[in-house]
């Protein structure tokens, strides 16, 4: 293989490596936090730089994903202080929306009216687990390449 081949490739590679990193301009992911205390829910979300998301919405969902009852807003500090309503055994989700891509989802699961903040689930992750998983699968296919391009034209 061309040393001009494989430099080409190698920018290909590097290209491709670059174009799954998230881009600096991306929304802030929203992180929260969960205290519950005697039926009192204290959440605190933050931005992922430590800014509070003031003014953002929490909402119970609906069992289809679609809003349903308004908890509060996100306070200056950061901070929603709340008694839930009564609700059923099972799992509730709630949602913290400051708006499309500042978003936090957390599942909570209800035993006999009280939340169990052992089995706490945080909604769904972002894409930076994924690039990183991407990134030596990557690399590998592109050193595959150059070893059976290297191969075939022996």
């Amino acid at each position: 293989m061309a040393i001009s081949s494989r430099i080409a490739l190698m920018a290909t590679a590097l290209l491709g490596l670059a174009l799954t990193q998230p881009l600096k301009t991306e929304a802030h992911g929203v992180e929260s936090s969960l205290r519950y205390l005697e039926g009192q829910l204290e959440l605190t979300s933050s931005f992922s730089t430590g800014e509070p998301v003031e003014g953002a919405v929490v909402r119970l969902l609906q069992a289809d994903g679609t809003p349903g009852k308004e908890l509060g807003r996100i306070d200056a500090d950061g901070k929603l202080e709340v008694t839930l309503p009564e609700l059923a055994d099972g799992l509730v989700d709630l949602q913290v929306d400051g708006g499309p891509g500042h978003r936090d989802y957390l599942t909570l699961p209800l035993q006999q009216g009280q939340v169990n903040l052992d089995e706490v689930v945080m909604g769904p992750g972002g894409r930076d687990n994924l690039n990183w998983a991407m990134a030596p699968a990557l690399v590998g296919i592109v050193g595959l390449m150059v070893r059976v391009r290297g191969i075939r034209s022996r």
